[in-house]
Protein backbone atom coordinates (compact mmCIF):
# COMPACT_ATOMS: atom_id res chain seq x y z
CA UNK A 1 0.00 0.00 0.00
CA UNK A 2 3.00 2.23 1.06
CA UNK A 3 4.67 1.61 -2.83
CA UNK A 4 1.40 2.81 -4.21
CA UNK A 5 1.07 5.94 -2.12
CA UNK A 6 4.59 6.76 -2.96
CA UNK A 7 4.15 6.28 -6.81
CA UNK A 8 1.64 8.45 -6.60
CA UNK A 9 2.84 11.19 -5.12
CA UNK A 10 6.21 11.34 -7.17
CA UNK A 11 4.10 10.88 -10.32
CA UNK A 12 2.25 14.16 -9.45
CA UNK A 13 5.56 16.23 -7.88
CA UNK A 14 8.08 14.97 -10.33
CA UNK A 15 7.20 15.55 -13.90
CA UNK A 16 9.86 15.74 -16.61
CA UNK A 17 8.85 18.24 -18.74
CA UNK A 18 5.00 20.21 -19.56
CA UNK A 19 3.72 22.70 -22.22
CA UNK A 20 1.00 23.90 -20.22
CA UNK A 21 0.18 27.65 -21.83
CA UNK A 22 -3.37 28.14 -23.75
CA UNK A 23 -3.23 29.16 -27.16
CA UNK A 24 -3.15 32.69 -26.12
CA UNK A 25 -0.85 33.15 -23.63
CA UNK A 26 1.55 30.62 -26.55
CA UNK A 27 0.87 33.21 -29.37
CA UNK A 28 1.68 36.41 -27.14
CA UNK A 29 4.82 34.76 -25.85
CA UNK A 30 6.09 33.22 -29.16
CA UNK A 31 6.37 36.89 -30.49
CA UNK A 32 8.71 37.90 -27.79
CA UNK A 33 12.78 37.39 -28.53
CA UNK A 34 13.82 35.71 -25.54
CA UNK A 35 12.22 32.83 -24.48
CA UNK A 36 12.79 33.17 -20.56
CA UNK A 37 9.12 34.90 -19.82
CA UNK A 38 7.99 31.53 -21.62
CA UNK A 39 9.58 29.58 -19.43
CA UNK A 40 8.42 31.49 -16.26
CA UNK A 41 5.11 31.47 -17.70
CA UNK A 42 5.28 28.02 -17.91
CA UNK A 43 6.10 26.87 -14.43
CA UNK A 44 3.74 29.46 -12.99
CA UNK A 45 0.54 27.49 -14.88
CA UNK A 46 2.09 24.12 -14.05
CA UNK A 47 2.50 25.38 -10.48
CA UNK A 48 -1.23 26.83 -10.10
CA UNK A 49 -2.04 23.47 -11.98
CA UNK A 50 -0.86 21.35 -8.90
CA UNK A 51 -1.92 22.60 -5.73
CA UNK A 52 -5.36 21.89 -5.83
CA UNK A 53 -4.73 18.53 -6.88
CA UNK A 54 -2.15 18.05 -4.17
CA UNK A 55 -5.00 19.36 -1.69
CA UNK A 56 -7.81 17.65 -2.79
CA UNK A 57 -5.37 14.44 -2.39
CA UNK A 58 -4.20 15.49 1.45
CA UNK A 59 -8.27 16.09 2.51
CA UNK A 60 -8.71 12.19 0.66
CA UNK A 61 -5.86 10.85 2.40
CA UNK A 62 -6.66 12.23 5.57
CA UNK A 63 -10.75 11.21 5.00
CA UNK A 64 -9.06 7.62 4.18
CA UNK A 65 -7.20 7.43 7.62
CA UNK A 66 -10.40 8.26 9.69
CA UNK A 67 -12.11 5.41 8.06
CA UNK A 68 -9.98 3.13 8.34
CA UNK A 69 -8.45 3.57 11.75
CA UNK A 70 -12.36 2.32 13.22
CA UNK A 71 -11.79 -0.02 15.98
CA UNK A 72 -11.92 -3.68 14.70
CA UNK A 73 -12.45 -5.68 17.93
Amino acid sequence: MKQKILFFIFSFLFFIETNAQCAMCRAVLESEDGQATAAGVNDGIVYLMAVPYILVGGIAFFIYKKFSNTNTE
